[in-house]
């Protein structure tokens, strides 16, 4: 178990009586971000308008939700489409010289985050790092030719207006207790998902809601090689590694592929460094995607990462075609 999911996040998720303790400072944080929704909806506070259309993939809860999958997904449909989709992120874990930051083939983990990184060598797509958001957008905007702008998280950053809302839940998970931080995991009240445009339910079988996570391939992290997902059979000499929001879902695909394993897990974003893997020679190392980008250099040759495709709605990719058709056929 992560840090991450330990203590806290653990209370919110099995029902902790004590955090009705926390419920006072709950509804202040509950008051004060519908304050600050409300300003920016009446305009009182300034929000950004890019000229081209917005669609943010976020979530209402702390934590992972699996929203990269999804943006990549919906990134690579309307590239399929002759679409110029671009993405913009905060950057979580990164830390840039500079901002906007604007991911390259030499940008890594340090600098611009993992999801961000991932996203950019999955799609090729052109992808700004900032914490501003409305900043990223004008950078990437005025960089390249964009039909539409993905921000990949940003669900609750208004200062950027957008066309198109979709909020990732966790099916199994849900929404914890149901109070809002400190005393729960929502960022928002569940209220909130009545505002939106799609709520797409990870691990759902809904033909309308849901979204599934299908694994593809194994990928040698130095020699990019490619092998089938049940190439490892029923090997016992496999360290399974992962430092996600829920490491637990990486364990269940596993699981689903007949793997035995030894099961190491780390906090989400984990800055990964050669002591993590001193005790790992002549071991098979198996880790996400998202962990694989920061470790090229440190988990030798016997190191692969799953890639995974999410199963989006169809009706979510027309509509978000449709919402950059319409906006290019008027420019």
């Amino acid at each position: 178990m992560s840090g991450r999911d330990s203590g806290l996040e653990a209370a919110w998720y099995s029902g902790a009586s004590w955090l009705w303790l926390l419920r006072p400072v709950e509804a202040l944080f509950r008051i004060a971000s519908g304050l600050r929704r409300s300003l920016y909806r009446a305009g009182m506070l300034k929000a950004y308008r890019p000229p081209v259309p917005v669609l943010v993939v976020g979530n209402i809860t702390v934590g992972g939700t699996g929203k990269t999958p999804v943006v990549i997904a919906l990134v690579e449909a309307l590239a399929a489409r002759g679409l110029r989709p671009g993405v913009v992120s905060r950057g979580y874990g990164g830390d840039a010289d500079n901002y906007p930051h604007v991911l390259t083939a030499n940008s890594t983990a340090q600098q611009c985050g993992d999801e961000p990184l991932l996203i950019y060598r999955r799609t090729g797509v052109p992808c700004v790092v900032d914490p501003n958001r409305p900043r990223a957008v004008k950078r990437l905007l005025r960089t390249f030719p964009i039909d539409l702008v993905i921000s990949d998280d940003g669900l609750q950053h208004y200062a950027l207006q957008r066309d198109m809302e979709i909020a990732v839940v966790d099916a199994g998970r849900r929404f914890g207790n149901g109070f809002c931080l400190p005393a729960g995991p929502l960022r928002e009240p569940v209220s909130r998902l009545g505002t939106v445009d799609f709520v797409l339910h990870r691990g759902s079988d809904d033909a309308g809601q849901g979204v599934s996570y299908q694994p593809a391939s194994w990928i040698n992290l130095v020699t990019g090689q490619s092998r089938e997902v049940d190439c490892f059979g029923a090997r016992e000499d496999i360290i399974a590694m992962a430092g996600i929001g829920q490491p637990q879902q990486f364990f269940a695909m596993l699981d689903a592929l007949g793997l035995r394993y030894e099961a190491r897990t780390f906090a989400d974003h984990h800055q990964y460094s050669r002591a993590d893997f001193q005790d790992c020679a002549d071991r098979t190392i198996l880790m996400t995607e998202k962990d694989a980008v920061k470790c090229e250099a440190l988990a030798g040759p016997d190191a692969w990462y799953l890639r995974i495709d999410a199963l989006l709605p169809p009706t979510l990719v027309e509509a978000a075609a449709n919402l950059a058709s319409a906006d290019r056929s008027t420019r």
